[in-house]
């Protein structure tokens, strides 16, 4: 039989969900719902219409017939809706389903022919199959072929479904239930002319849900509405969406879900083989408003004679919803620009941030032919926590064996400094962790860090005082005002060499033609002279002063310097704008303490 997919795709849908989960849906996603289009869209495309192939049912003990079970996968689902939420059978089996999806764009007919083989549902009592498997899947169109193995759950819970999209009673229930378990879909295979690729298999176990308060006709009819207005332009179907999407949000849970990856081969567009492969993923399990952690290892992509890139892992981390979930159940009916703008930060998740670790990128330079970009990082890490307003109140981001060739041509001075001493490759590592304290209205800075493997490692820390919650305001002039109240209560700061000195002073030999040993105590004594000049007489400068000899003349190797605010909260705007005249404004206002090993 032939369907009209504008009228029927979204039944076929469900009821292909309700069978077979993960499996059979892809068949009504393939036959895309197509809009009455302008004018000018028109003459260049035509409706797709898929029609379904069905040609036997074999119904064991069942309380639904043969006959309307093929006019359920192929459609009529909402009218036998209630029958099939109590199902009862001791098997059902349907050898072959095909789908047949035909569409004409700019005046060419494309077919795709998407094949399920041998869908089982067992022991199926009150609309729950015990199990349900398919024995696989193919799909062919004119560019290519896939191919998919079996795929089967347990506990497979018809009626749950049903319920989740109000299209049987659900009692009013607002508690989760098993909707399946003990997934597991094989791997499979995909050809075309250019690539072929082989997927592992996914697997998981238990999927949970709720009803939704959207029921399924109204879900329907919002897509149909959203489809006609893509920039969702009229602030009531923007409210509709909104509370829609909040209600889904915290509908379902599930367990952790892995992938077994998939490894694709081909050549790119000038003809060279390529390989791009993913070995594994795994995605955490799914909490109401939670989105799991998703890691992905051992990522490659390479062209032969050209490049490549691999990454041993890569996590993205989870996003609490909580805020998000709230200000969308508490939008209005109509929801406008100036809505979204008031509720901007309130809609943004907290999201936990994200990490990698062994990239190695050996690619060729965009900008500068024949050049290549070569570089490794050993890890990376970003984490967020504790967000107010959207802003999160605790940051921690580091990153070590930054390892890369300096560019020759580069117009960075910093490296252009570094190469004039000869350095031509770095290995580096950074972090900074800061975090706000809600108690002390202040911003610990536990670290501000650059190291560089055979030079030196800087570390400052420290406490921002004054901090008050208002710096986190949705209000932005209030938010600006706290920001320009903040002061500078304690700095501690620790340089260890590891390298450097004797690179700048052998750099500095040179040019004078001179011996780098006898330099130092030379710099050693310029550097500490200049320091007590500066601190005009201060208490502290003579200790400064005698630490930073001997640091630079290497008789230490680390110097700390502390720096406290004599009054409280501490150095504020005003001291530092007055600084920027007279710097020495500022050596009276704090204690300086210094220390070499």
């Amino acid at each position: 039989m032939t369907l009209n997919i504008v009228t029927r795709r979204g039944l076929a849908g469900i009821a292909a969900a309700c069978l077979v989960s993960v499996a059979l849906p892809a068949a009504p996603a393939m036959a895309q719902k197509v809009k009455t289009k302008p004018a000018e869209q028109a003459a260049a495309s035509e409706p797709a219409e898929f029609s379904v192939s069905i040609p036997s049912v074999d119904a064991v003990d069942s309380s639904i017939d043969a006959d309307t079970i093929k006019a359920i996968l192929s459609g009529a689902l909402v009218e036998n809706a209630d029958a099939l939420a109590g199902l009862n059978a001791s098997s059902i089996t349907v050898p072959e389903i095909v789908l047949t999806v035909t569409s004409t764009v700019d005046g060419t007919k494309e077919e795709g022919v998407l094949t399920f083989t041998n869908l089982v549902l067992e022991d199926v009592v009150d609309g729950v199959a015990a199990s349900a498997s398919l024995e696989g899947s193919s799909f062919d169109v004119e560019d290519g072929h896939a191919e998919m193995g079996s795929t089967s759950a347990t506990n497979f819970n018809i009626g749950g479904m049903l319920g989740i999209y109000g299209l049987v009673d659900a009692g009013g229930s607002t508690e989760m239930e098993t909707l399946y378990a003990d997934f597991l879909m094989e791997g499979g295979t995909f050809e075309a002319e250019d690539v072929s690729c082989e997927f592992g298999p996914v697997s998981g176990a238990e999927v949970r849900g709720r009803p939704i308060e959207t029921s399924f006709v109204e879900i329907m009819t919002l897509a149909q509405q959203m489809e006609d207005d893509p920039e969702m332009a009229d602030p009531a179907l923007m409210g509709k969406f909104m509370r829609m999407y909040a209600d889904i949000l915290t509908a379902f849970e599930s367990s952790e879900f892995t992938f077994d990856g998939f490894s694709c081969s081909g050549t790119d567009d000038d003809g060279r083989p390529m390989t791009f492969e993913i070995g594994n993923m795994t995605m955490a399990g799914m909490s109401p408003g939670i989105y799991p952690q998703i890691s992905m290892n051992d990522f490659l992509i390479n062209v032969e004679g050209d490049g490549s890139i691999t990454l041993g892992n890569f996590t993205l981390k989870q996003f609490d919803l909580s805020s998000t979930i709230a200000a969308l159940a508490g939008a209005p009916e109509e929801v406008d620009e100036a809505w979204l703008e008031a509720n901007a930060r309130a809609l943004i998740p907290a999201f936990d941030g994200f990490s990698f670790a062994g990239l190695a990128i050996d690619i060729p330079d965009p900008d500068a032919d024949g050049e290549r970009i070569v570089a490794d990082i050993d890890d990376f890490d970003l984490s967020l926590a504790s967000y107010i307003n959207g802003i999160p109140s605790v940051i921690d981001t580091s990153a070590s064996g930054i390892r890369a060739a300096l560019p020759e041509d580069t117009q960075d001075e910093q490296l252009q400094q570094l190469i004039a001493l000869g350095i031509t490759k770095i290995d580096a590592g950074f972090r900074l962790a800061a975090a706000w304290n809600a108690d002390t209205s202040s911003i610990d800075v536990e670290e501000v860090s650059v190291s560089g493997v055979d030079l030196a490692t800087v570390v400052l820390s420290g406490t921002i005082a004054n901090a008050t919650e208002a710096l986190f305001s949705l209000d932005e002039n209030e938010a600006l005002m706290a920001g320009m109240g903040v002061a500078i209560k304690a700095l501690n700061l620790d340089v260890t060499d590891a390298g450097l000195s004797d690179i700048i002073l052998a750099a500095a030999a040179a040019e004078q033609g001179a011996d780098p040993a006898t330099l130092r105590p030379v710099f050693a004594g310029l550097a500490e002279g200049t320091v007590i000049g500066m601190m005009a007489g201060a208490a502290d400068a003579a200790k400064l002063g005698a630490a930073i000899n001997q640091f630079v003349s290497g008789t230490a190797k680390s110097l700390n310097i502390g720096i406290e605010a004599k009054t409280d909260p501490g150095l504020g705007m005003v001291d530092f704008m007055t600084a920027e005249e007279d710097p020495t404004t500022l050596i009276g206002k704090v204690n300086i303490t210094a220390s070499t090993k």
